[in-house]
């Protein structure tokens, strides 16, 4: 066969991916400028990845945690890398570009395979890689820098594809296909998207198994599911040591259970109740999915030619502009609507009618399940069915996020139905009938929410109902605006979608055209609504940004100090800390969405009742305007800020471009206690930190008792202990005593991979003060080393080595074999 016939098949699927390439660039032309996505959670995953980076740069291996952010954890979910794993090799090929182009482009490529298993041809292929890719929910979370989650739900359509194709088509196949992007899902490290991706494929699985004991098929369904347990072994295996490092991670986590005995029932398994349905959709705000504005689209201020900036402006309050929001749904906030397309919705709902059989139920199930389980703390009931029995699902928070099964479900079942409509499977009458009755619900939904907007309720969140009634008159009237001026521009798509239907149904318009015009218009209603929500002014040149990186006064200062201390800024909000603190120090605080439990719990205990000491002191400063004042005025504080003296937090930073403020109570790197007051629970030890002084006293679980052979421990003034060498994941220290030492460490213990040696010789340490490093110390003059060498990683690593060479060898034995078959054929 000539090279040109051999091309020819695939012209069109190239001619496809050069589109998306065409489309995404489009869409974000900024970095044909050479600018960047300036993002909040990409520049703190910069900042908390810059020690970790450094190591990697200068030893060229993994540091595997960081001493940046809180104090000290490991870096499984910050910045791991995991060389068992080859298949990161075509993760890295398919994200050629750069974000976020690299997210678009495999979102619509992804949707595409999967619509090309489902048997659609390409240019519907196309048209339905447009309705997903483009949906609102992928540019807000690219806008705040979710960039794996984007990722991961880029990777979903293809996996659910490749097992979709294993159980109707082709089961060997659907299998490598399914190992292929399950392997790259699970790279993309984020387990919560991959976790609703397996809620769609286990209702899937459901209605086959139903579908094959009403068709007597049950036999083939048994061996296809057998089948289907190899490629997800072989993906787990592949991404062993990630899934491992982070399941180990999570016990220690604040998804994790915690030691603690609650004095309330609002807990679970993993993260509190409350945590976890913080984030919950409206029941009314599903409404949003059609209608953008519905509920005032994005927490935005209002513009300035709003009636609520012009009366602000008139009653002498226009600094209160920015606090008054579009958004007034029941969330804290929100960058945004989960707006699906009005398009999209009205095929998915000619979908239930024109579509038939399993796949119609599969896709419904899983979108009203998306739906309900998004109303988190609107439905309890439900919710709680789900964090008390299903397992897993309490270990995440954002319930609003299992939307993203909605938003894969509604375009599929809508491009099925142009399928059948498109390729002549059902009669004329069928055909119009179905545009009626989806044109008739959700044309009229919209059009009653056009006439009455007052359905969608009040206009105002319970916190506004204290604000003067010129003010309210005047969001209300805003609002309004905003939900009529959206009504009006769904409606207008819809009677354009159904228009452009029924127009191929008497056919007054071609197929070709038909679909062109149909993906055209779901282009232009996407594109629009996603720049309100990521636009070209979230680009920025990186010189820009970096300026933000450039150290104050008080960083220059705190760094001439090359001794390993940690640093409170006060400057910030501490917990929630996305400046640059953890780039140039070790810090007590920083942003992390799974920190230590343990660590979680100092802070809610005591570490958030000493900083209010320290707003204490400032409010009392009076006329105080010198660091030198300011420092002597602190003393008293230092004396009771017990916890992070005991973290040895040495510089607390109250002006960037002032000199730190030093704490004469931090306790150092090490230190010698007399005393070891032992814990008989967590409640105790957290409760003794409270009136112990860390500096003489040790507070212990009673668990570590075997390690701590008396209650009292001499201390001589001639004992030394000093940190020689420090590194992430290695500290080694020199003692000297004139006996046996209680030590404590201002370093956070952490129970899975530390090893310690005295003199090379493995010792046992344990854990002191709720969440530092201790141990008892044998006289003398000695060397004492700890190293991070966690055998979940180590281990992991030699299992995703052999699995990936499986699954390549696997994939490399299909097409070996296809190319034999074809050859013998030819010949």
């Amino acid at each position: 066969m000539e090279l040109k016939e051999r091309i020819k098949p695939a012209l069109p699927h190239i001619i496809a991916l050069a589109l998306f390439t065409l489309l995404a660039f489009v869409y974000f032309y900024p970095v044909l400028e050479g600018k960047v996505l300036q993002a909040n959670d990409t520049t703190v995953s910069n900042i908390n990845a810059k020690e970790i980076r450094d190591y990697r740069e200068k030893y060229n291996k993994e540091a595997l945690r960081t001493n940046s952010i809180f104090s000290g954890m490991p870096a499984y979910l910050i910045s791991t890398k995991y060389p068992g794993n080859l298949l990161k090799h075509a993760d890295n090929a398919l994200r050629v570009f750069k974000m976020p182009v690299s997210v678009l482009f495999l979102s619509m490529a992804g949707f595409y395979l999967l619509l090309l298993m489902f048997g659609l041809n390409q240019r519907l292929s196309i048209a339905g890689a447009i309705a997903f890719a483009f949906s609102s929910f992928f540019f807000q979370i690219l806008a705040a820098g979710h960039n794996t989650q984007a990722i991961a739900l880029a990777y979903m359509a293809p996996v659910i594809g490749g097992v979709w194709y294993a159980y109707r088509r082709d089961a060997i196949r659907g299998a490598l296909i399914t190992a292929f992007f399950l392997t790259l899902e699970l790279i993309a490290n984020h387990l919560q998207i991959s976790y609703y991706a397996a809620m769609i494929i286990l209702v899937f699985i459901i209605t086959e198994f139903i579908w094959s004991l009403k068709e007597k098929a049950f036999p083939k369904f048994l061996k296809t599911s057998l089948i289907m347990l190899i490629p997800l072994a072989l993906a787990v295996g592949i991404n062993f040591a990630n899934l491992n490092t982070v399941r180990e991670y999570g016990k220690y986590s604040i998804r994790g259970k915690s030691e603690l005995q609650a004095e309330h029932s609002n807990v679970s398994a993993g993260l509190d109740r409350d945590y976890i349905v913080h984030w919950s959709y409206g029941v009314d705000e599903t409404m949003n999915l059609l209608i953008p504005n519905y509920k005032g689209g994005s927490s935005k201020p209002f513009d300035r030619d709003s009636e609520t900036v012009k009366v602000l402006r008139q009653n002498n309050a226009a600094e209160y502009s920015n606090q008054m929001l579009k958004y007034w749904g029941t969330q804290p906030f929100t960058d945004g609507p989960h707006y699906m397309g009005a398009i999209v919705i009205f095929l998915f709902v000619l979908g239930l009618v024109v579509v038939k059989g399993r796949e119609k139920w599969w896709l419904l199930t899983a979108t009203v399940l998306s739906v309900m389980l998004s109303w988190g703390k609107n439905f309890m009931p439900f919710t709680n069915l789900f964090i008390d029995f299903f397992p897993g699902y309490n270990k995440f928070r954002a319930v609003s996020m299992t939307l993203v099964m909605a938003q894969f479900c509604i375009p599929l079942l809508g491009f099925l139905a142009l399928r059948n409509y498109m390729n002549g499977f059902l009669p004329k009458k069928t055909l119009l009938k179905g545009l009626k009755t989806a044109a008739g619900i959700t044309g009229g939904i919209v059009l009653l929410v056009l006439i009455f907007p007052g359905i969608a309720g009040s206009f105002l969140n319970p916190m506004e109902n204290g604000l003067p009634d010129w003010l309210k008159d005047a969001l209300v009237s805003d609002r309004k605006g905003l939900l009529r001026a959206d009504s009006f521009r769904s409606l207008l798509f819809i009677v354009l979608g159904a228009g452009t239907l029924f127009a191929f149904v008497e056919g007054k318009l071609k197929k070709e055209y038909a679909t062109l015009l149909l993906g055209a218009l779901i282009l232009f209603d996407l594109w629009g609504a996603g720049k309100r929500y990521l636009g070209a002014d979230r680009f920025e040149r990186p010189s820009v940004i970096q300026k933000s990186f450039t150290p104050g006064i008080a960083d220059n200062e705190i760094l001439k100090d090359q001794s390993y201390k940690r640093v409170l800024n006060l400057t910030t909000s501490v917990f929630n800390d996305n400046s640059p603190t953890s780039w140039f120090h070790k810090s007590i605080g920083g942003y992390h969405g799974a920190k230590l439990k343990r660590y979680q719990e100092l802070i809610d205990s005591t570490i958030s009742r000493e900083l209010g000491m320290f707003q204490t002191a400032f409010q009392n400063a009076g006329q105080i305007r010198t660091v030198e004042e300011l420092s002597d005025h602190l003393i008293p504080v230092f004396s009771n800020t017990t916890a992070l003296n005991m973290l040895n937090t040495k510089y607390v930073i109250v002006d960037p471009q002032s000199p730190p403020v030093i704490n004469p109570n931090a306790l150092g790197n090490a230190w010698f206690v007399a005393k070891a007051h032992m814990a008989a629970n967590a409640n105790e030890e957290l409760a003794a930190l409270k009136t112990v002084n860390p500096a003489t006293e040790a507070v212990i679980d009673s668990r570590f008792s075997e390690y701590v052979r008396a209650a009292q421990y001499e201390v001589s003034e001639s004992d030394r202990i000093e940190l020689l060498s420090y590194q992430p994941n290695e500290l080694i220290y020199r003692y000297e005593t004139g006996g046996e030492r209680l030590a404590v460490f201002s370093d956070i213990y952490y129970p899975e991979g530390w090893l310690c040696y005295v003199d090379g010789n493995e010792s046992d340490h344990f854990r002191a003060n709720y969440v530092l490093r201790a141990m008892v110390l044998p006289g003398g003059s000695h060397e004492l080393k700890f190293v991070f060498e966690p055998p979940s990683y180590i281990n992991g690593n030699k299992i995703s080595l052999a699995s990936s060479i499986i699954l390549i060898l696997l994939v490399a034995g299909y097409f070996a074999a296809g190319f034999l078959k074809n050859k013998r054929s030819e010949g």
